[in-house]
């Protein structure tokens, strides 16, 4: 039956507006153990379809166990994680990759041995919609020129470039990326930021853990301040400038 006072077409521009403004992404109350250690305690926040977003924290916040707990690598978690309408807190991590979330750790993942094109073409393709070789060569040239190169050749940035790079042929289009600048020469941090931004406007959706606010600032539509398993803030980026000291304050930086 159509909502009262709108006519049919009223309702399914009313349904479409409802389902465009929902959360891609909704983490609730999110807990997460290595073993019996209890990291996360509640971890709760949100991202909207088109959008990037930050979890920001010092070392050992549980940013990265949030990741992982999101992306189902853990053991033992609860809570609620809706991804794309769905609830996926009990499934495993191969069964919510094909519903379209990728991961990129921050230890990279490079197989040594292989060449950056093997490395490239090692996931399997798990949703329609992933990107072409080519338009991934387009988007990191450096790996066009070292396609053959093994994996122990590569530098620090090549490697981080070719570990997004692998998750995008894949098709997802919902990412997880752990510290893609740590340890990286600015002039790639600056490389990686035009990517995300790129990505941001082909229709991808971003969570990105980082501790360097001045990179996330250049990137992220929101930004989430996590201490001791827990969010605590929540800082829009057209509000970052006004909040720097409470951000050093946060991030002991």
């Amino acid at each position: 039956m159509p909502e009262r006072g709108l006519p049919e077409r009223g309702l399914a521009e009313a349904r479409a507006i409802r389902q465009a403004s929902a959360p891609l992404l909704a983490v609730s109350g999110l807990e997460a153990w290595y073993g019996e250690s209890h990291v996360l305690h509640g971890i709760s926040f949100d991202l909207r379809p088109g959008e990037v977003v930050t979890l920001l924290g010092r070392n050992g916040a549980g940013k990265t166990t949030t990741l992982r707990a999101i992306m189902g690598l853990l053991a033992k978690r609860q809570g609620s994680v809706i991804f794309d309408g769905a609830e996926t807190i009990t499934l495993p991590s191969r069964t919510i990759a094909r519903r379209g979330m990728g991961y990129v750790p921050e230890e990279r993942g490079i197989f040594a041995s292989l060449s950056v094109e093997e490395n490239l073409m090692l996931p399997p393709v798990v949703k329609p919609g992933g990107l072409a070789v080519e338009r991934i060569y387009d988007m990191f040239p450096n790996l066009r020129e070292r396609r053959k190169s093994q994996g122990t050749k590569l530098s620090g940035g090549e490697q981080q470039m070719l570990a997004i790079a692998r998750i995008l042929r894949t098709g997802a289009r919902t990412l997880l990326l752990d510290e893609p600048t740590e340890g990286l020469a600015p002039v790639i941090v600056q490389q990686i930021g035009r990517t995300i931004r790129e990505l941001k406007k082909s229709g991808f959706n971003i969570v990105l853990v980082e501790q360097n606010f001045h990179f996330a600032a250049t990137v992220a539509d929101r930004h989430f301040v996590v201490e001791q398993g827990k969010v605590v803030d929540m800082i829009p980026n057209a509000d970052l400038e006004a909040n720097k000291a409470k951000l050093h304050s946060y991030l002991g930086v």
